[in-house]
């Protein structure tokens, strides 16, 4: 999975290919994927690592300049939603425009709660409408409780727990 993010993104542009850690500083850990189905791993994580690369610590790159690691952000962003689209399940690509849309505005406004947005995310991945009423109360209220209660209802606590543990160590 890992190699074909990283190679997959040299590939695609020097600017990406610069912005790779050296292989030996890349953390190769999945965070929110082991949650979610496995035929989703690939991509979910690849739009984690867009995340990180906009808002915390990138596992796989460290671009030294602001302007081309937001746009690798968005192109790991794409390059995730291409990678779940290929799937054909459109519900689990509308999950994750609603995830990659709310986690911005939660860090726009310094609100907590992605943790347990994208853990039910991953864990409910293709789910439909599921999620829209805890999605809503995070939105809306900053209540993240009913994320993690259906995170951990689908995935387990243990599980749930490990990815919101590492999910804090990338977090900036």
């Amino acid at each position: 999975m890992w190699d074909e993010i990283t190679e997959g993104a040299a590939r695609e542009s020097v600017l990406w290919k610069d912005a790779l850690r050296p292989e030996s500083e890349r953390v190769l850990a999945p965070v929110f994927s082991p949650l979610a189905e496995q035929r989703f791993a690939l991509g979910l994580e690849t739009i984690y690592e867009g995340y990180l690369v906009h808002y915390g610590t990138p596992r796989l790159f460290a671009s030294p300049d602001r302007d081309v690691a937001l746009l690798l952000g968005d192109y790991l962003y794409a390059h995730g939603l291409v990678r779940i689209a290929s799937s054909g399940d459109t519900d689990a690509v509308a999950d994750l425009s609603e995830l990659i849309s709310l986690s911005s505005q939660l860090r726009a406004e310094g609100a907590d709660g992605d943790g347990p947005l994208w853990a039910a995310s991953a864990a409910l991945l293709g789910a439909g409408p599921k999620l829209d009423d805890a999605r809503a109360a995070l939105r809306l209220r900053g209540d993240a409780a009913p994320l993690d209660a259906a995170a951990r209802g689908a995935a387990g606590d243990t599980a749930v727990d490990e990815a919101l543990a590492a999910h804090a160590g990338l977090r900036a």
